[in-house]
């Protein structure tokens, strides 16, 4: 008599679901956001197993990680204190872990999680690219080249980074753009709380570093005091503690420390939005700026610089405005505008709202990932 179950039945034998392993960085940027969001989505779909690495930051908070596991998410880190290390911790739990599928996201850490997923011999590699600007070196996009041919898939979380791949040189047959996309039911309020009831401030929420231009906006907003506008400010995010300090010195330096608050990392980032008319992203770069999408999301008029991504995702006078880039004159403009033109800035809230739950929903960038990733191990098997 066969010891095997199937074989007694005559049924097939069971398969294990495609794994795929997602490696970010652990400092909690918009890429670490997208690849929680792909594990989350691999779990409710049932398509495949998934396995979050983090690489460890300075600045990486343990009860960050920890509240991801709460949430049932399966999450490991590695150091990041070098390179070398990194990847041998990432190999190491490549073998454990077996991925059919390594989703390396984001600069510089596509290079070190690829370079692990060809020496633990994993079948398929795919490079998430999240900005339109990275500080490639001569040398390292010498090493993202020739990775590129050894990668199954490229892809960018916006046109505007797919076409700034394909200028370095990336190859065009392997490179698609999915937008970036945010989960929408946490706005589902968005509609209901009049205009009149929020508070006519603006709201900026992002990280603290240097790809973000806060200091362009408390600028713009000393500009603001100067023409007889004071609304309150709010800046929600953590981030570098330098890159924090540099803005709390220059908040002070203007004279703003009454009107501008940092509020940190902030656990209700919807309902701050919800709560206000005005959401900004003051920044130098951008692949798919997830905060300004929020803020869409959540009925605000949205004011962003005239860079790629954020260009891409505001017509301008049609669902927000664009202020010119690291000019605080432009910005303090854009501002005064919807403060005083209360009309105008409830009309473009309202196209903005539509234009979020219309191009920007979790679930069409989830089963874009999805597809593409499953439909490629069905290739190769």
């Amino acid at each position: 008599m066969s010891d095997n179950p199937a074989a007694a039945t005559g049924s097939a034998p069971a398969t294990r679901r495609p794994r795929v392993l997602h490696f970010v960085t652990g400092g909690f940027s918009g890429a670490t956001q997208v690849a929680v969001d792909l594990v989350r989505a691999h779990a409710a779909s049932g398509r495949c197993d998934a396995l979050l690495v983090l690489r460890r930051k300075r600045h990486t908070r343990n009860e960050r990680v920890q509240a991801l596991r709460d949430q049932g998410l399966a999450v490991e880190t590695v150091a990041g204190w070098a390179h070398v290390a990194t990847i041998w911790q990432l190999v190491a739990i490549c073998r454990r872990f077996k991925p059919d599928v390594l989703v390396a996201h984001g600069f510089s850490e596509h290079l070190w999680g690829r370079y692990a997923g060809l020496i633990a011999h994993v079948p398929r590699l795919v490079h998430v690219e999240h900005n339109s600007r990275e500080r490639y070196t001569a040398w390292r996009l010498r090493q993202a080249l020739w990775l590129a041919q050894r990668t199954d898939l490229i892809v960018g979380v916006s046109e505007g980074v797919r076409q700034s791949l394909l200028a370095r040189g990336f190859p065009a047959g392997k490179t698609v753009a999915i937008s970036n996309g945010i989960a929408l039911a946490p706005y589902d309020l968005a509609r209901h709380p009049p205009w009149a009831q929020r508070v006519p401030g603006i709201v900026m929420a992002a990280r603290f570093a240097r790809q973000k231009d806060h200091a362009t906006l408390l600028r713009a907003v000393a500009l603001l005091r100067e023409r007889g506008l004071t609304p309150p400010v709010r800046l929600a995010g953590g981030g570098k503690a330098s890159a924090q300090r540099a803005a709390r010195r220059l908040c002070t330096e203007l004279g703003l420390d009454g009107q501008v608050e940092f509020l940190g990392h902030c656990g209700d980032v919807p309902g701050l939005l919800m709560g206000h008319r005005i959401c900004v992203l003051a920044t130098h770069y951008e692949g798919m700026p997830l905060s300004l999408i929020e803020g869409m999301a959540a009925g605000c008029a949205v004011v962003g610089s005239r860079v790629v991504g954020v260009q891409e995702v505001i017509a301008d006078g049609r669902n927000g405005l664009l202020a010119a880039h690291a000019d605080p004159a432009s910005l303090a403009d854009a501002l005064q505008r919807l403060l005083t033109r209360d009309d105008e800035a409830q009309r473009l809230a309202q196209a903005a709202r539509q234009d979020a739950e219309r191009l920007y929903s979790l679930q069409t960038m989830t089963a874009r990932y999805e597809d593409l990733l499953l439909q490629g191990l069905e290739a190769a098997r």
